[in-house]
């Protein structure tokens, strides 16, 4: 069982690594798929002998992440479905442009993590509520 209380087998878990990429004025970067509603934060599904830091670094290219924690959520695209996400930050790092899109994504833009957008997955959700308790 999840901290929500949902029950987890491993046929409906989807393990998945992604960054947190915040800009200068401390929104986090987010990212939706063509054909989809919900923002998530860059990254994918981790191969099987892959790492969360190795999957996180294979999506984007990154040599320096730090993790940030570990979150489960229902899945946003996949009904029936939760996934088992590690997080990573690269807080030492801002972007000051928002990036192309390209392959499945559809959009980029960023996002503030105290103003909650009914646009957000629920993993990318849960872990803004993270990110705002810290600050306050």
């Amino acid at each position: 069982m999840d901290q929500k209380g949902c029950l987890l087998s491993p046929s409906n878990i989807i393990r998945i690594a992604a960054v947190l990429i915040p800009n200068e004025q401390d929104q986090i970067l987010c990212v939706r798929k063509e054909g989809t509603e919900m923002f998530m934060f860059p990254g994918g599904k981790q191969e099987l002998w892959e790492t969360p830091a190795q999957a996180a670094i294979r999506e984007l290219e990154e040599e320096d992440l730090d993790l940030y924690g570990r979150f489960q959520a229902p899945a946003a695209n996949e009904p029936g479905f939760y996934v088992d996400c590690h997080v990573s930050s690269t807080f030492d790092v801002f972007l000051n442009y928002t990036p192309d899109v390209y392959e499945e994504l559809a959009e980029a833009k960023y996002f503030s993590p105290k103003p909650r957008s009914k646009k957000l997955a629920p993993l990318t959700r849960d872990v803004f509520e993270a990110i705002s308790s810290e600050v306050r």
